[in-house]
């Protein structure tokens, strides 16, 4: 690997997977929503003590993600993977899901739920949060992103670091209570409340956050038909 790739990977890499066909006409960075969904960390091994604990409630949180990153995708929402490398510097966000993909890691299955669409973005995080040495903010500021949607494993840490990250810099923040999963019911409920009191998060459940922004959207056409 040559030093200017080494480079830009531990700046955090900013990439986008290839569309499967052009994009619409006047779908220009200004005309784009200013709702983003962030995926933080659904691309797991979950290879450390807990893990498996925390697979037992990731796994419903990851099937209500997935449904809700379809159901926003349809109202033109667009999807940010906010993912860990796990120490892998050499390989690519598509290389570290295959990898999961084909491993016996008991995080293994989210990958499967939660594998990512040819449209969607990715960023890779070296930390916790992922603002942290990575161009987030950068790709956030060009899809104009005001309010950030958030999901992911596990709540308490890597959720919660960047929902502070994300609150610092000025952004609206959604976390969705049945989107969001911890070792235990106790230490989730806990990081909610803390959000939800200090970030000013938004924490309905992925239905109730659903149907608010299909209203607005609904609205907003009726207004310019």
């Amino acid at each position: 690997m040559g030093a200017g790739r080494a480079r830009r990977m531990a700046r955090g890499a900013v990439t986008r997977l290839p569309r499967s066909s052009a994009p619409a006409p006047g779908t220009g960075a200004a005309q784009r929503p200013v709702v983003t969904l962030l995926l933080i960390d659904v691309i797991n091994p979950l290879d450390f003590d807990g893990g498996e604990n925390l697979l037992r409630y990731a796994l419903p949180a990851a099937r209500r993600l997935a449904a809700l990153k379809q159901r926003l995708a349809a109202i033109g929402v667009e999807s940010v993977y906010v993912n860990d490398n796990f120490g892998s510097w050499h390989l690519s966000f598509r290389e570290l899901i295959e990898r999961l993909r084909n491993s016996d890691h008991c995080g293994q299955p989210l990958a499967e739920i939660l594998a990512p669409e040819p449209c969607d973005h990715f960023v890779l995080k070296p930390k916790h949060s992922g603002f942290y040495g990575t161009s987030l903010q950068l790709l956030l500021e060009h899809l104009g992103s005001r309010r950030l949607i958030m999901g992911g494993f596990a709540g308490n840490i890597c959720v919660l670091f960047t929902a502070n990250d994300a609150y610092m810099r000025g952004y609206e923040i959604v976390v969705p209570a049945d989107c969001v999963a911890c070792e235990t019911k106790s230490d989730n409920d806990t990081t909610l409340r803390q959000m939800q009191h200090v970030l000013k998060a938004d924490t309905r459940p992925s239905v109730a956050i659903e149907k608010e922004l299909v209203g607005r959207r609904a609205r907003v056409t009726h207004r310019a038909s």
